[in-house]
C-alpha cells in the first residue's frame, strides 16, 4: 500500500466507511426492508443519473444487450439489498454484516466454476473456515430464532451479491460505477414498485430525511468515491481495504445504536473477515502472476 496515493486512500476508506454505515439505516428507518430499499433506490437513481450527466457522459447504454444485462443486474441488486436490510433487522448490524461478508469466499469458489478452472485447496479450506465462523454466530439451529434467520438471510444476500458481481464483471464492467449503478437502482425501483407497502404521504419528514441521507450520502456518494479510488489505487489495495466494511459497520453500530458484540460474534466475525482478507490477497497475487507469466 506504500505506493498508493494518499488522496485515493482517503477516498477509499471514506467510501468503505459509508458503505458500512449503510447498515445502520436498517434500524434507524422504521420501515420494512423492501420499503427502505425501494425508497433508497428512488433517491440513489436520481442522484446517480445527475452525476453521470454532470460528468458529461452519455446516460444511454451502448447496445440493446446491455439494457437486458442492466435489467438482470438491477433485479439481483434489489433482492440483495432487501435481504441485506432484512438480515440486520432480524439480528443485529454486526451479525448481519458478518454473515453478508461471506461473499468474498463465495466469489473465489464460484468463479472457477464459471471459468472451468479447478478450485484450489486453500479456497476450500477458506470455505470451511467461513462455515465455522458462521456456525459460531448462530445462537441455535432453529430458523424460528430471529438471529439465526437473520444469518440465513444474510448469507442469501451474500449469494445474490456474489452473483451480481460475477455477472457485472463479465458483461457490464465497461461502464463506470455511477453509470452502472444508475441503471441498477432504476431497475430496482421499477421491480420493487408493485410490492412496496408504505404510502409515501404517510412518511414523516424525519424519516424522509433519513431516506435522503441513505440515498445520497450512503449510496450515491460512496459509489462515486469508490470509482475515483479505483482509478488511483491498485485492485489489491481496494480489495483489502473493502474488507474493513464489517469492522466499520460494527463500530458505528456500537457508537450510534449501542449494539454490543458477544464473544462468539467477535470470534466468528474475526474468522470470516480474516479469511476474506486472505482470499482477497491471494486472488490479487494470482492475477499478478498471470500477468507476469
Amino acid at each position: 500500500m506504500s505506493s498508493a496515493k494518499p488522496s485515493g486512500l482517503i477516498e477509499l476508506h471514506l467510501a468503505v466507511l459509508l458503505f458500512g454505515g449503510t447498515a445502520l439505516f436498517s434500524k434507524l428507518i422504521p420501515l420494512n426492508a423492501l420499503d427502505i430499499t425501494f425508497l433508497r433506490c428512488i433517491v440513489a437513481a436520481t442522484v446517480l443519473g445527475l452525476l453521470v450527466k454532470f460528468s458529461r457522459k452519455r446516460l444511454t447504454l451502448a447496445s440493446k444487450q446491455d439494457y437486458l444485462v442492466a435489467i438482470g443486474l438491477g433485479v439481483i441488486v434489489s433482492l440483495h439489498w432487501v435481504t441485506y436490510f432484512a438480515a440486520m433487522q432480524l439480528s443485529s448490524v454486526a451479525i448481519g454484516m458478518i454473515a453478508f461478508f461471506t461473499y468474498p469466499v463465495m466469489t473465489v469458489i464460484a468463479e472457477p466454476l464459471l471459468t472451468g478452472n479447478k478450485i484450489k485447496l486453500h479456497d476450500m479450506i477458506s470455505g470451511v473456515l467461513v462455515l465455522i465462523g458462521v456456525i459460531l454466530l448462530i445462537p441455535e439451529a432453529n430458523l424460528g430464532n430471529d438471529t439465526t434467520l437473520g444469518i440465513a438471510i444474510g448469507i442469501v444476500s451474500a449469494i445474490l451479491f456474489t452473483t451480481r458481481n460475477l455477472l457485472h464483471k463479465r458483461y457490464f464492467s465497461q461502464y463506470s460505477g455511477p453509470h452502472a449503478m444508475f441503471y441498477q437502482t432504476l431497475v430496482a425501483v421499477m421491480f420493487l414498485m408493485p410490492w412496496h407497502q408504505t404510502e409515501l404521504g404517510s412518511i414523516s419528514l424525519e424519516v424522509w430525511g433519513l431516506i435522503i441521507l441513505l440515498g445520497v450520502v450512503f449510496t450515491a456518494a460512496p459509489h462515486a468515491l469508490f470509482t475515483s479510488a479505483l482509478r488511483q489505487l491498485s485492485a489489491k489495495t481496494v480489495g483489502l481495504v473493502s474488507c474493513l466494511q464489517p469492522f466499520y459497520g460494527a463500530m458505528l453500530a456500537l457508537i450510534i445504536l449501542g449494539e454490543e458484540l458477544n464473544l462468539n460474534t467477535l470470534i466468528g466475525g474475526t474468522i470470516i473477515v480474516a479469511t476474506a482478507i486472505f482470499e482477497t490477497h491471494q486472488s490479487h497475487q494470482s492475477q499478478r502472476r498471470k500477468k507476469n507469466a
